[in-house]
C-alpha cells in the first residue's frame, strides 16, 4: 500500500514539475516578446493619448478595441509613445495654449514632460510602462499651477481643446468642493482605478498570446501528457525492480539480465536511472539535446521523428492534456507543487 501511494505521489510530482517548467517557458517567451516590442509601454501611452488628447489619426482610437487591431496596429503600425527625452523636467511647467492642442503631442506631451524623470535611458521613444497614480496627480497639480486660474484655468483649457480628460477632472473638482488637497487625492484615486481597468484589459489581450504560445510549445516539444504519466509509472516500477534485485542478491540477477538482454545489465541500469522521464519526453522535440557523460552537449535535428509523432492520432489526446495544463499558467502549477511538497510561502 505504501509503495502504491509512493508511486502515485511520484506521478503527481512529475506531472506538476513538467507542467510548471513548460509553463515557465511559455511565460518567458511571452515576456521576451512583450519587452522586445515594448507592448506594456505602448498600451499605457495609447490609453493616455485617448484620455488626454483624443488625437488618434483618422478618428481611430490609439488603443484599439478589437483583438485583431491590437495585435496588428499597436505593436507594429502605430507607436503612441512620446519621444524620449534624457534631460530632467524643467522647473517651470510649460503653459497650455488656449484653443489648440499643446504642442505636437498635446497634453500627452505635457504629461510626459512632468514625469520623464522616471524614464529609463533608451533611444527613440519613452520606455515608461507604469505610471504611479501619485505621480500622475502631482503632474496634474503642476500643470494647474502653471495656469493663471489654477485648476479652473486648466479645466478651461482642457474644455477648449476638446480633451476627454476635462469631464473626468471636472467631476473630481466638483466632488472635492474646490479643495486642492482633496482634488489631488481624487485625481489619484481616479487614475488608480483607471490603471486597474487598463490592467484587466491588458490581461485579456495577453491571455490570447499565452494560449498561442502554449500551443506552439506543446507542438514543438510534442509533450504527450498521458504518455509522460505512463513513463513516470514505468520508471518508478523499474526502480522498484532494481531495488528488489539488489536486496535479493545474486539469485535475482537473471531477472534484471532479462530486462537488459541487449547489453550488460550494470551499464543498462546506470543509463536508465540517469535519464529521468522528463528528459526522455523532451527528447521528442523538433531539436533534441544530448548530454553525454563526457564531452560537450550536442543538438540534433529530430524533424522526421517529430513529424511522425505529431501526425500520430494516438498522441493527440496527450497533446490536448498538455495544452490545457499550460493554460493554467506557471503560478497555478507552482502553487500545486508547493502544496504537494509542503513548501511554505513567505507571504
Amino acid at each position: 500500500m505504501i509503495g502504491l501511494l509512493s508511486a502515485y505521489i511520484d506521478l503527481a510530482l512529475g506531472l506538476v514539475l513538467a507542467f510548471l517548467l513548460l509553463s515557465l517557458l511559455v511565460s518567458g517567451l511571452n515576456e521576451a516578446i512583450v519587452r522586445l516590442l515594448a507592448i506594456r509601454s505602448k498600451f499605457l501611452w495609447a490609453y493616455l493619448r485617448d484620455t488626454l488628447d483624443d488625437d488618434a489619426p483618422k478618428g481611430r482610437s490609439w488603443l484599439p478595441s478589437g483583438l485583431r487591431e491590437v495585435f496588428a496596429a499597436l505593436p507594429f503600425a502605430r507607436d503612441p509613445r512620446p519621444e524620449h527625452e534624457s534631460r530632467p523636467a524643467p522647473a517651470v511647467p510649460a503653459a497650455v495654449p488656449a484653443g489648440a492642442p499643446a504642442g505636437a503631442d498635446g497634453f500627452t506631451g505635457l504629461l510626459y514632460e512632468r514625469v520623464r524623470e522616471i524614464d529609463h535611458p533608451t533611444r527613440g521613444r519613452t520606455s515608461i510602462a507604469d505610471l504611479p497614480p501619485g505621480r500622475f496627480s502631482m503632474a496634474m497639480m503642476e500643470l494647474a499651477a502653471s495656469e493663471p486660474g489654477g485648476v479652473e484655468g486648466l479645466l478651461e483649457k482642457l474644455r477648449a481643446t476638446g480633451s476627454p480628460l476635462y469631464g473626468h477632472l471636472q467631476g473630481v473638482w466638483e466632488s472635492a468642493q474646490r479643495d486642492l488637497d482633496r482634488f489631488r487625492q481624487g485625481v489619484e484615486r481616479w487614475f488608480d482605478s483607471e490603471m486597474q481597468r487598463l490592467s484587466m484589459l491588458y490581461k485579456r489581450y495577453v491571455k490570447w498570446v499565452l494560449a498561442l504560445l502554449a500551443l506552439v510549445v506543446t507542438l514543438l516539444f510534442t509533450v504527450d501528457g498521458l504518455e509522460y504519466g505512463k513513463t513516470l509509472l514505468r520508471d518508478n516500477a523499474y526502480r522498484a525492480t532494481v531495488t528488489a534485485v539488489t536486496e535479493a542478491g545474486p539469485d535475482a540477477y537473471s531477472e534484471l539480465k532479462a530486462q537488459c538482454e541487449q547489453s550488460d545489465p550494470v551499464p543498462c541500469v546506470t543509463e536508465t536511472l540517469s535519464q529521468p522521464a522528463l528528459v526522455k519526453v523532451l527528447d521528442n522535440a523538433i531539436v533534441s539535446m544530448a548530454v553525454p557523460a563526457e564531452g560537450e552537449p550536442s543538438f540534433h535535428w529530430n524533424g522526421g521523428a517529430w513529424w511522425d509523432r505529431l501526425t500520430t492520432p494516438s498522441h493527440w489526446p496527450g497533446f490536448l492534456l498538455t495544452y490545457v495544463a499550460l493554460l493554467f499558467g506557471a503560478p497555478f502549477w507552482w502553487d500545486v507543487l508547493r502544496r504537494i511538497t509542503g513548501i511554505r510561502s513567505r507571504r
